[in-house]
């Protein structure tokens, strides 16, 4: 079984057609976004089409200001030079960003709401401190109705071995009280370019595997690598994956076809893309062996 095909926001040029698109299928009727992605116009031109498709489910973050970072320093809930360095996991940040952030893309309750590039706090040591505090937050909105899930979105966080599934899950018990919290969804780079992730998943194992065993929601992002892989890849790598499939379209399969990844991202603007990519989503996932003879093949080429 493959993932979903879920609309991603970053760099997305058409935010409100593409999302009434993706609304239009209840397979692809998720969006994420952020409040900083399209200069701190993302959550504003979503909202009507959220306004429109009660079922179309959108999951958000918190961490980086822009825009607000101005009123959030007015409401003191953001110190001056946290705004200026643009990005605060602060408690009191966060929540103020969760509330923001639900009025301004209409909704009482946000599905899933990420902590966004917890590498970018700093220091290690005080991550974990950091991220239970933040997660106590969460937990309290989630209690409140104001969100559903929360999660982590980062780009280097597992890679640099800043955090694990296991911390993050002994974090959110620890904040909640109980192992009953509300944790459940991770987001992270998976194509083949960085296939390390990738061939840990194949055996059920990083972060990836560790989440999957424990029902969470993993949404692979990039995974075209910023359009590197269409650009890099080769017919005969299609092939290899599926044959009759663009380049494109069998490296998004490859990423859909990822044990234990439940949602793959695309920040798709054209009509005829996202059809495209929907079409190769909708194909059989590729076999496991098939998979790890590409990262082979590839193996040369990528670290580790």
């Amino acid at each position: 079984m493959t993932a979903a095909l879920t609309l991603g926001t970053y760099l997305l040029r058409d935010v409100e057609a593409a999302a009434r698109r993706a609304a239009a299928a209840p397979g692809t009727a998720w969006v994420d976004t952020a409040p900083n992605y399209l200069t701190g116009r993302a959550h504003r031109l979503l909202a009507p089409a959220l306004a429109d498709h009660p079922g179309l489910r959108v999951s958000t973050k918190v961490g980086f200001p822009a825009p607000g970072g101005a009123a959030a320093v007015a409401a003191g809930v953001l110190p001056p030079e946290d705004a200026e360095r643009g990005h605060s996991l602060a408690a009191g940040y966060v929540r103020w960003q969760v509330e923001r952030n639900r009025v301004a893309l209409g909704r009482a309750c946000l599905d899933t709401a990420f902590l966004h590039n917890p590498e970018r706090t700093g220091d290690p040591a005080v991550l974990p401190i950091v991220l239970r505090e933040t997660f106590a937050v969460l937990e309290e909105a989630a209690s409140a109705g104001h969100l559903s899930t929360y999660g982590i979105a980062t780009w280097s966080g597992f890679a640099e071995g800043l955090i694990t599934v296991e911390e993050l899950d002994r974090l959110a018990t620890e904040a909640a009280g109980s192992p009953d919290h509300r944790l459940r969804a991770v987001q992270l780079s998976v194509s083949l370019v960085e296939a390390d992730v990738l061939e840990l998943a194949l055996d059920g194992r990083g972060p990836i595997g560790t989440a999957a065993e424990r029902g969470w929601q993993v949404f692979a992002s990039a995974p075209l690598h910023g359009g590197e892989l269409v650009r890099a890849a080769t017919d005969d790598l299609a092939a290899l994956l599926r044959p009759g499939l663009s380049v494109a379209q069998a490296c998004l399969l490859a990423a859909a076809s990822c044990p234990g990844v439940t949602k793959v991202l695309l920040s798709a603007s054209a009509p005829a893309h996202w059809e495209t990519a929907r079409a190769a989503l909708d194909q059989a996932a590729i076999p496991l062996w098939n998979l790890r003879k590409v990262c082979d093949v590839l193996a040369p080429h990528h670290p580790g």
